[in-house]
């Protein structure tokens, strides 16, 4: 029990010393914590740099090596080109030389050998002169054959002028006109105006073509209006040629019937048949057959359908300028209709509205 009642009396006293000893030892625990932490860092980041050291030089052996390496390549590639180009330098160069001597050879035996070169041209000049006297023959030859076919074509021409002048003959009563009596020869002409057979012309045989016949514009025709004559022309004979009208054509055109006039030609109804026709191609083109009627009751019930163009919902469209006959209710005495005794104007009142509207869609 002393001891505890001891204890007690010390309680207080051990509370603050235990509490001095607990901060004493924080204070240091902290510096001896920033310490070893310091202590710590340092360590790691010599490791580090140690480590990033032995990389850069790991990887500087490596580049070397591997740059060495392209090198050596690179330089073995530039050997080879450069070999490659002095051989092809050297083959061109030997080739030359061996074309040139070639070539000198060559010329200097065939070309310009001097003997070689004037049995050449001995055997050329004589080829040519073979030639030439045989193109010259050939020339001749053609040429006369030339001359001779056109000896031939004149002689003939003469012969056929000949035989289509054989009427100028002259005879034993009358001389012709190439055997004048003032002439002291006669011509040649006349010669071969003797010795010349008469041309006689012969109708070849035509087969019968189909043509348009006459009767069909002739039979219109009476004898003032179509002077036949009493022998016609052959129809079907053979065309002449050259850019001519075909025969039936020229006689439609020379010999037209007669036109009558137009008070002759048309009829003396044609103007009662002109209006029915014309009444039947109104009737056809009107659209709306619901006829007009003012003097009835058929339109007193009929509402006006007024056109798109020319009015709307709210009015006729005036455009800037007043209609005729617009209704203004506003100035209007009285909203009864204007009565007057003539009937005529009692139509009017009727069908004003109407009108209006007619006068402005006009």
């Amino acid at each position: 029990m002393a001891t505890l009642a001891r204890l007690q009396a010390r309680s207080k006293f051990v509370a603050q010393q235990y509490y001095f000893r607990n901060s004493v030892v924080d204070i240091f625990r902290k510096k001896e914590y920033d310490a070893a932490v310091k202590i710590q860092s340092w360590f790691r980041g010599c490791q580090v740099r140690a480590y990033i050291r032995n990389l850069h030089r790991v990887a500087t052996i490596i580049q070397k090596w591997w740059r060495s390496y392209s090198g050596r390549q690179e330089y073995q590639l530039i050997v080879k080109f450069a070999s490659c180009a002095m051989k092809m330098n050297l083959y061109n160069a030997m080739a030359v030389r061996i074309q040139r001597r070639w070539r000198g050879y060559r010329i200097r035996k065939y070309c310009f050998n001097y003997f070689y070169l004037k049995e050449y041209l001995k055997a050329v000049s004589e080829t040519n002169d073979a030639i030439r006297e045989a193109l010259e023959e050939f020339a001749e030859m053609k040429e006369r054959e030339e001359k001779k076919a056109n000896f031939e074509r004149e002689e003939k021409k003469r012969d056929y002028q000949a035989r289509k002048m054989h009427y100028l003959l002259s005879t034993k009563q009358i001389p012709g006109i190439y055997n004048s009596p003032f002439r002291k020869d006669p011509d040649p002409w006349e010669l071969r105006l003797q010795k010349a057979k008469p041309l006689t012309y012969q109708r070849s045989k035509v087969k019968q073509k189909r043509c348009i016949s006459l009767s069909s514009w002739l039979a219109c025709t009476s004898a003032r209006s179509f002077p036949r004559s009493e022998i016609l022309p052959p129809i079907d004979r053979k065309q002449c040629q050259g850019p001519f009208r075909d025969i039936t054509e020229v006689l439609e055109q020379r010999y037209k019937p007669l036109e009558p006039t137009l008070w002759v030609a048309e009829p003396i109804s044609e103007l009662k048949v002109a209006r029915g026709e014309f009444r039947r191609q109104e009737w056809m083109r009107n659209v709306n057959d619901n006829m007009f009627l003012p003097f009835s009751s058929y339109h007193k019930n009929k509402k006006y359908t007024p056109l798109m163009h020319s009015s709307s919902k709210y009015g006729p469209n005036s455009y800037g300028s007043q209609h005729f006959r617009d209704e203004n209710p506003k100035k209007w005495i009285c909203d009864k209709d204007f009565q007057t005794v003539l009937p005529s104007f009692d139509l009017f009142s009727k069908y004003g509205k109407l009108y209006s509207k007619a006068g402005q869609i006009i």
